[in-house]
């Protein structure tokens, strides 16, 4: 018999949002009268709005036309492409720069295998578990220490430090993610952050993968909504997005990513070239019918109806933030980001989690899942019915803290 692969082995049993549900299952069934509402894993919750489903369904509907049904797009369709280097980098790629995905976690997941097991690792601690597990499932990184996975370099991002990590922590020649606005933490970073992480970058000869899912949540016109906004960033930095959280398509399944024709390995290969290999070989392309879609988010009334839905979630972040400040609880996000930080000093994530999930009735994700650097923290979603997250809100007042 084949042996088991060893990078299987390495990672951690329990992906966290599984081992969340797990939890909730587990209280619903001791507590059957509870009414549990989740303020945890980032899923959408509101439909759909008119122009973009609309969208949706004249792209299905054309399928059944002899002139309008399509097979195959690899790539994606070359209409979205375009419209996609319009709508968010002024023209300033051609489309073959950008790769239609299923989604930018699918997405990070095959870029792990454009660099390879060799590769040198380092993310943002807390990050977006994905970047972690990924890079152990493809090998870069080994076995769990207890606090870390080993041939990770963790970039701890902490209240002392802004939320922005310390750079000469960052390993020369490694592939580094950030993510901006951040998941877990809500925190964005400045234009004079990132120009400082693309300097680091170049300096060390690192590429970076800058998940930019949550741009769309931005309010603040100083704030950076894509890493492309920084000069010398094309020749480092590959840019993954998505149409997830600010059209609603969790469950359509739409994202794309920029690899610029500018980006070179050491040896002057061309990165782009790679990635077309890849994505060639192993996906088939996004569904027409989402991309149909994805071209109604970017005309000029879904993106009306974009800032509507974002709008709403970032009115849910504002109660939740407000309920948990006043309970003087510290945090962060919740202003150009639909994630709330909070810190509960001295305390474990995970009994934080279940004092809420008891006390309350409320699920939240704790932070400890997130890296070392989340132990003490929860996370609070915006992602939900309004009469729930204000439920949830008052129910939040039954803490001891």
């Amino acid at each position: 018999m084949l042996k088991r692969n060893i990078c299987i082995a390495n990672i951690q049993a329990g992906y966290l949002f599984p081992e969340i549900a797990r939890r909730r299952r587990e209280f619903a069934a001791s507590h059957p009268d509870a009414k549990i509402i989740s303020l945890g894993v980032g899923n959408t919750t509101e439909p759909i709005l008119p122009h973009i489903d609309e969208g949706l369904v004249e792209g299905a509907r054309r399928l059944g036309t002899v002139e309008g049904y399509s097979g195959y797009q690899d790539e994606g369709l070359l209409s979205l492409r375009e419209k996609i280097s319009a709508v968010f980098y002024r023209n300033t790629f051609t489309a073959e720069e950008i790769f239609i995905s299923d989604g930018a976690k699918c997405d990070i997941g095959r870029l792990q295998l454009l660099f390879g097991a060799g590769t040198k690792v380092a993310v943002q601690d807390p990050s977006y578990p994905v970047y972690v597990d990924g890079s152990v499932l493809i090998g870069a990184a080994s076995s769990w220490n207890g606090t870390g996975y080993g041939g990770i370099v963790y970039l701890p991002c902490t209240a002392e430090n802004r939320y922005f990590p310390d750079l000469s922590l960052l390993p020369a020649d490694a592939l580094v993610y950030f993510c901006s606005p951040n998941n877990p933490t809500g925190a964005v970073a400045s234009r004079k952050q990132l120009e400082s992480l693309v300097q680091a970058a170049r300096e060390k000869g690192c590429i970076i993968i800058f998940d930019a899912a949550y741009s769309e949540f931005i309010r603040d016109d100083g704030l950076p909504r894509s890493i492309y906004e920084i000069e010398g960033s094309k020749s480092c930095a590959i840019e993954v997005n998505s149409f997830s959280k600010p059209a609603g398509f969790t469950g359509v399944r739409l994202g794309w990513t920029v690899v610029p024709r500018d980006l070179k390995y050491s040896g002057g290969e061309s990165v782009n070239a790679d990635w077309a290999r890849i994505a060639g070989t192993i996906f088939n392309g996004a569904s027409n019918i989402a991309q149909a879609g994805g071209l109604a988010a970017l005309d000029s009334e879904g993106l009306r109806e974009v800032r509507q839905l974002t709008d709403f979630y970032l009115g849910n972040a504002a109660l939740i933030r407000s309920a948990l400040q006043a309970l003087g609880i510290s945090c962060i996000g919740g202003d150009n980001s639909p994630y709330i930080w909070a810190c509960f000093p001295g305390r474990k994530s995970w009994d934080v989690f279940a004092e809420i999930l008891e006390t309350c009735q409320v699920v939240t994700t704790p932070g400890s899942g997130f890296g070392p650097a989340g132990e003490s923290f929860i996370r609070f979603s915006a992602f939900g019915h309004r009469a729930d997250v204000e439920e949830a809100c008052s129910r939040l007042s039954r803490l001891k803290i």
